[in-house]
């Protein structure tokens, strides 16, 4: 049984196994995980940044083809975000109440993002792994408008996975990357994660600066 741990640190792996073992069927394979991170509130911490880099450098040598690969994970990134918005909107607050391991804190990051960037963090959102996941969803809850959504969603889709996949497309080949697409997993991964990172410490030095309450 593969870990979502092992997974995500070790995609180069794994596509490399699916292309071996399941050929034109690993664009359905890199389809699902790419729905299933941004379409369902309980998968926030499936691959998504670095998956789509490492397809876009297979795809650089031949074993994918980019445009395809594009399409593909493009669809089921718009797919896998309206899923997410509609299971917010009919149950969204029935799932909070019976699923405690979604945080309330990942929720409330994500309404705060809201209140930040308005619709425009469904874009934003692409970029940051666990907001990814939630934006959809409180979406959702709040009753966005679904056309706002909708051009949001798709916009944020298509910059994303363009972004990441022609860029493994355009770099893949690069000797420096193939003999080190280890470490920019790593690189990817935690660059991605120091937006969550900065507003968990903005969040705890706000919670010190509140005044406790005196009973």
């Amino acid at each position: 049984m593969v870990s979502i741990i092992d997974l995500l640190l070790h995609i180069d792996k794994y596509i490399g196994i699916f292309l071996q073992q399941s050929g034109p069927l690993t664009y359905w394979i890199l389809f699902l995980i790419i729905f299933i991170e941004t379409g369902v509130v309980f998968f926030p911490f499936l691959p998504g940044d670095s998956l789509l880099f490492v397809a876009g450098t297979f795809s650089s040598q031949g074993l994918l083809n980019p445009i395809i690969l594009f399409i593909t994970l493009s669809t089921a990134a718009i797919l896998g975000d309206g899923l997410n918005y509609y299971l917010g909107k009919f149950f969204g607050e029935k799932i909070i109440r019976k699923f405690r391991f979604l945080k309330e804190e990942y929720l409330e990051k994500t309404k705060e993002f809201y209140k930040l960037h308005g619709g425009k963090t469904i874009i934003y959102a692409r970029f940051i792994p666990i907001v990814r996941t939630f934006a959809p969803f409180v979406a959702g809850i709040g009753g966005m408008e679904y056309k706002k959504f909708l051009s949001y969603n798709v916009i944020g889709a298509v910059l994303w996975v363009g972004l990441l996949v022609f860029s493994g497309y355009f770099f893949g080949n690069i000797t420096l990357v193939k003999e080190n697409l280890h470490i920019i997993i790593y690189l990817i991964i935690f660059v991605s994660l120091i937006p969550p990172i900065i507003e968990w410490l903005r969040h705890k030095i706000r919670k010190k600066k509140q005044p406790k309450s005196h009973k």
